[in-house]
């Protein structure tokens, strides 16, 4: 155990971060809540706001490739008597 500890602390850098003042005591108050500290509260916050940034890159990717080849609506007409409702 305190080997993983004392890895995980030498693979961390010590940063200086400016913020507002209600900034800061709503992260103090969020982190005594959530029973972490500052720092893990924001790591944790950084972790998420970039896998927000990766799944957003991803949809915009997605979107393009989308525009650059729309579907073909005759590729799929086949199927249309298939996926249909019976008729009542």
């Amino acid at each position: 155990m305190w080997s993983q500890v004392w890895s995980r602390l030498h693979t961390m850098e010590t940063i200086q971060v400016v913020m507002e003042g209600g900034l800061l005591k709503a992260a103090d108050q969020a982190a005594r809540r959530l029973k972490v500290n500052r720092s893990a509260l924001i790591r944790e916050a950084v972790r998420e706001h970039l896998k927000r940034l990766h799944y957003r890159e991803l949809e915009r990717k997605e979107q393009e490739a989308y525009a650059r080849t729309p579907d073909d609506p005759a590729e799929f007409a086949v199927w249309d008597k298939v996926a249909a409702w019976p008729k009542e």
